[in-house]
């Protein structure tokens, strides 16, 4: 059996689902550490594996030792008394950081980018355009055809590059939407990328023809208040509900009274970009449709006209024609829904996306 490290800058943050379904489905023995520079645990134990002991204290104050490479030497002295065979880093600019105990480590590892850390500038410009990541690792894993070119034009080798696009959890494909009313329902951070004012501004026109529309929004972020505050400059605010951070059995229960999945996806002005959001997948699963935008991997996923309707990004007039669209022709709701279901069943299985990252996981142990 395979021991495999798993490695990510924060414990479980509730919209990374994809760390636990790696942790459940990973061949192997999974190891979780966490955390980043003077920071790291490994799930399990109680205590930070880069503190500093004694002697290493000693070291650094009387040969100068860099406080950097004590704690590189902590980890890697961790994932030898694990016999870790082969790493999965979480982001590409947390390979970055973990690169001086890699080196020490002296272990194959495989980086999983996801989508900010392939697209804000800044980010990659601070990880050396992450030149030596790609040197380093045996395999980058990308979530969209968007990304994966990205990644080529940044210098990764296409010989390491794999195109690995999520899968939702099987939960979501039990689901029998019921498409109760005309429920709206989006999920996410209210973040730049995700636009979350944006889809407030194509609702709003939405009510206009339809008073009896409602919209969901679940998530939090630095957009939130702001949201709220223009919900009520808008007077729809008695037509929005502001859920904070739902459980995902909430949010499949919600979704399967929903008629359509909304997500106003958009690049941000530092260059962020999604991958391809899960949440649109888990919609598609449930046979909800989408309306979304042309953003990143959204376009890989949803099928315009089929199992949704995608707009340009910025385009809330297009947007909310959309939504109106899907309100005025309830059997089209259920049809692109079924459709959806079809194509993810067929293509974007939480299965499919495990079972590929094994085969990356083995590959780059060989």
């Amino acid at each position: 059996m395979l021991n495999i490290a798993l490695f990510s800058p924060n414990k479980n943050p509730y919209s990374e689902t994809f760390i636990q379904a790696q942790k459940k489905g990973l061949s192997g023995k999974v190891f979780y550490y966490y955390g980043s520079g003077d920071f790291f645990m490994l799930e399990g134990e109680e205590r930070n594996i880069v503190r500093l002991n004694k002697l290493q204290k000693f070291r650094r104050r009387f040969f100068k030792a860099q406080t950097t490479f004590l704690r590189a030497e902590n980890i890697a002295a961790s994932l030898r008394k694990k016999k870790i065979d082969v790493i999965l880093i979480q982001y590409g600019n947390h390979a970055f950081s973990l690169l001086p105990a890699l080196k020490a480590a002296k272990l194959p590892f495989i980086v999983h980018f996801h989508g900010y850390d392939a697209s804000v500038n800044d980010i990659i410009i601070n990880s050396g355009g992450y030149k030596e990541v790609f040197e380093r690792c045996k395999y980058c894993v990308a979530v969209s055809e968007v990304m994966y070119n990205q990644l080529l034009k940044l210098g990764c080798p296409d010989f390491k590059l794999i195109l690995n696009t999520y899968g939702p959890d099987p939960s979501f494909l039990k689901i029998e939407p019921k498409f109760f009313g005309k429920q709206i329902i989006g999920i996410g951070r209210f973040v730049n990328k995700k636009a979350p004012h944006l889809s407030i501004l194509a609702f709003a026109k939405v009510v206009e023809k339809h008073p009896d529309a409602q919209l969901l929004l679940a998530g939090s972020g630095v957009l939130y208040n702001c949201c709220i505050d223009l919900a009520q400059a808008l007077n729809i605010e008695d037509k929005i509900r502001f859920l904070g951070v739902i459980s995902p059995t909430e949010y499949r229960m919600e979704l399967s009274r929903s008629v359509c999945f909304i997500q106003h996806s958009k690049t941000a002005q530092n260059g962020d970009m999604e991958g391809t959001p899960l949440a649109v997948l888990e919609a598609s699963a449930a046979g909800v449709p989408i309306i979304s935008t042309n953003h990143a991997g959204i376009p890989d996923v949803v099928e315009h006209g089929k199992t949704g309707l995608l707009c340009a990004e910025g385009d809330v007039d297009a947007m909310a024609e959309n939504i109106i669209y899907l309100l005025d022709n309830p059997q089209i709701v259920k049809d692109m829904g079924q459709a959806g279901k079809i194509i993810v069943k067929k293509y974007f299985t939480m299965e499919r996306y495990i079972s590929s990252l094994n085969e990356i996981i083995e590959k780059a142990r060989a």
